[in-house]
């Protein structure tokens, strides 16, 4: 067992006042990545802990919730963070759910920590501030290289795509060779064709929300995992050349690099099958589509009046303007062309107040970016965009609105 130096930092839990009514032979720690995060100097967003030497009966005692009848994990009364008992697990089935839990006092911290994914979070920090390092994850963190803790990485297939994760979040850390042979063991043992499209997705939008994102799709790429992922799906991001993914970095909102990833890149037949098959939120499926829209229209060789006019209809722009506005930022970042400045025109009159300040900061430029023979245009435009507003009011039975009323 390794003691690294102390960290005041996550220190101090001997203090609470819950901890401190389980029975003295019970020691608590903080785990996992609150540990990798405190060695790397970073800030982290939460806690996990372990529980080891005590019972299900303990816990309760202390006051402790368990969160289901099963699973060996339990919340804090005041915190609501998890506690878990410390634990082995052996594979009874396929996916990362076929485990079998095998929760007891007699479980060491050693052993609960040998079933986790990398080196880097086996750590566990007691109440003084020491680190226990039995897997020499510390190493791990000073040459930046992820590796496995043991041959039960091989019966997780989620493991693939946290790697992935991982490694689009701490841009300066590799792969250890043994283990990157041990994710394409997983590849070709059809592991991963046994995760649920929930579980795919959400290790996907985590990934897309990190500092390099395209680092988690390199690594699937290079492990031939996209067929398992998105069966018989030919999948842009899999392609993605680095120029592309260097613009989502500009993107602070997640939902907009999906959209620029698949509302830009890829065609609306195969974003609606990825979308599809993962089971997008709709509000991401639509955001795509509405992009995916503006795309093929700026596409086009002079488009006109008309084909705005279908646009706008084809993206809902009349109950949905804040979508619209949202979608058009991507189009907005280096300039903007006529049609979209038509289109800005058309989603100024639909959003409200907050909105148009909004809009107006990203829009700040279209007087000086209309050329001298767009204002009467853009006048025509705007009588022909309420004409049909009011004509799809009429249809749907629903009363115009003034012009002096806002949304």
């Amino acid at each position: 067992m390794t003691l690294t130096p102390e960290l005041p930092l996550l220190a101090g839990f001997e203090h609470d006042a819950t901890v401190a009514k389980l029975p003295r032979k019970v020691a608590v720690y903080v785990v996992g990545g609150a540990v990798r995060d405190a060695l790397l100097g970073s800030p982290s967003q939460d806690r996990d802990w372990v529980v080891v030497g005590a019972t299900p009966q303990d816990m309760a005692a202390a006051g402790f919730a368990p969160v289901g009848a099963d699973f060996p994990v339990f919340l804090h009364p005041q915190t609501h963070e998890e506690y878990a008992l410390a634990r082995t697990e052996r594979k009874s089935g396929q996916g990362y759910k076929g485990f079998t839990f095998f929760a007891d006092p007699s479980v060491s911290l050693e052993e609960d920590l040998r079933r986790r994914d990398f080196t880097v979070n086996a750590m566990a920090m007691d109440s003084k501030g020491r680190v226990i390092d039995p897997y020499d994850g510390w190493s791990d963190i000073q040459d930046r290289t992820f590796r496995h803790v043991s041959r039960a990485f091989l019966e997780d297939p989620l493991r693939v795509l946290r790697l992935g994760r991982f490694m689009a979040r701490f841009t300066d850390f590799r792969i250890d060779p043994v283990t990157f042979e041990m994710c394409r063991g997983l590849v070709m043992s059809g592991e991963l064709q046994h995760l649920t499209p929930e579980r795919v997705f959400a290790e996907f939008n985590r990934g897309m929300g990190e500092k390099k994102p395209a680092r988690l799709f390199k690594l699937l790429s290079k492990l031939n995992a996209w067929d398992a992922l998105l069966p018989g799906m030919d999948c842009a991001l899999a392609h993605f050349e680095e120029a592309q993914f260097r613009g989502l970095l500009d993107l602070g909102d997640v939902e907009l690099r999906w959209a620029y990833a698949l509302g830009l890149f890829m065609d609306r037949e195969h974003l609606d099958r990825v979308a599809a098959h993962l089971k997008f939120p709709n509000e991401l499926r639509d955001l795509c589509r509405v992009v995916a829209s503006i795309q093929a229209l700026e596409g086009r060789s002079s488009p006109g009046i008309a084909d705005v006019l279908a646009l706008l209809t084809e993206i809902d722009v009349y109950r949905k303007p804040e979508r619209a506005f949202k979608a058009l930022q991507l189009f907005q970042r280096g300039g903007q062309t006529d049609t979209i400045a038509l289109l800005g025109c058309a989603v100024q009159q639909q959003l409200d107040g907050t909105y148009k300040a909004a809009l107006r900061q990203h829009l700040e430029g279209l007087p000086q970016a209309v050329p001298a023979d767009m204002p009467g245009l853009i006048a025509a435009f705007r009588q022909a965009w309420l004409s049909t507003l009011k004509q799809t009011q009429s249809a749907s039975g629903a009363k115009p609105r003034s012009k002096s009323r806002t949304r």
